[in-house]
């Protein structure tokens, strides 16, 4: 059995490196501890804990134990520093307070919870000799180490945490879902060379992800009553099909609409129908005739642009619909 680790430290939402590195380990692994590095206070951030674990859920990513905190470990850390002394190779072990830097704790915890399979970064590469060494002296045999490719930004250099779409966060807040980005990593696998970042690539899969949702995930990820679905569906992105929804269910400001002839020719096509509106067949009939369909879209939601028409006819109930076109007369 494949035992492997995701250990990252609590400094906030995951950047996509790191989240490339915890897909790769559930990929590898058959079971996998999520282990929180947090042994150097400095580089804590309050509910940085929480905050990777929110952004791993939002991924799909699932693990079999854990969340285990470094620094709740530190007795037995000290103890299996006391073996070797506070310097190892001149490498410092034990902090003056006794507390284990970054190599201790790590290799005493992979021991301890049987890891198999350490996956990580190419930037880790340097520590792996070390680290096989401190494994043998703690009568350990060393795990099998697998590093991967870097994500990198435009400049050819390891992707800058500020860099548009670099941490979940940040994609999270852009409006793509989750199954988007977990697709993206997926597909890098376990580069082994350094890759450069494609958003672009992660937006086109924002769009599948969007139309291969159910209607009733699609209006709870947009926060929209199910009635409105059909007009999200071609939203590049989720804040898009918040956009949309709130775009039809917000009666807009009164505007001087110059198609009158096109409102009132709409108005009596809505009103012949008796309620079994077909939303493609109105609007196919407004085009025939040459109706002013850009003027008829700010009638019903105020602005010029948005989800295909039909697809607003068909969600504003004829009630509505009749008195956003009576307001634009």
């Amino acid at each position: 059995m494949k035992r492997v680790r995701f250990a990252p430290s609590p400094t906030g939402s995951l950047h996509v490196g790191n989240a490339l590195s915890a897909v790769a380990n559930r990929a590898l692994g058959d079971w996998m501890l999520l282990r929180i590095d947090d042994t150097d206070p400095a580089r804590n951030v309050p509910g940085g804990e929480e905050e990777l674990v929110g952004d791993l859920e939002w991924l799909g990513l699932e693990w079999d134990e854990g969340p285990v905190r470094q620094s709740e470990r530190a007795g037995r850390h000290r103890e299996a520093g006391a073996e070797l002394g506070e310097r190892f190779d001149g490498i410092t072990l034990l902090r003056p307070d006794g507390t284990a830097t970054y190599h201790l704790a790590s290799v005493v915890d992979d021991i301890d919870f049987g890891i198999t399979h350490i996956v990580r970064g190419f930037d880790h590469r340097p520590n792996e000799a070390l680290h096989r060494r401190l494994f043998e002296a703690l009568g350990a045999t060393p795990p099998e180490f697998v590093h991967h490719g870097l994500i990198l930004g435009e400049c050819g250099k390891k992707l800058a945490k500020r860099a548009p779409g670099s941490t979940v966060a940040s994609l999270r807040d852009a409006g793509i879902p989750g199954p988007a980005v977990r697709r993206y990593l997926d597909e890098l696998g376990l580069p082994v060379h350094d890759v450069h970042y494609d958003l672009p690539r992660i937006r086109r899969l924002a769009i599948e992800a969007i139309e291969s949702m159910s209607d009733q995930e699609l209006a709870d990820a947009a926060d929209a009553p199910l009635e409105v679905v059909p007009a999200l569906r071609g939203a590049r992105d989720l804040n898009e099909a918040r956009d949309y929804a709130r775009a039809i269910l917000t009666p807009p400001a009164p505007a001087n609409v110059d198609a009158r002839e096109t409102l009132e020719r709409f108005r009596e096509l809505l009103e012949r129908s008796n309620g079994n509106v077909d939303a493609r067949a109105l609007v196919r009939e407004l085009k025939a005739v040459g109706g002013n369909l850009r003027a008829l879209r700010l009638a019903l939601t105020g602005q010029e642009r948005g989800p295909e028409l039909w697809t607003v006819i068909a969600a504003l109930p004829r009630d509505e619909t009749l008195r956003r076109i009576d307001a634009a007369l």
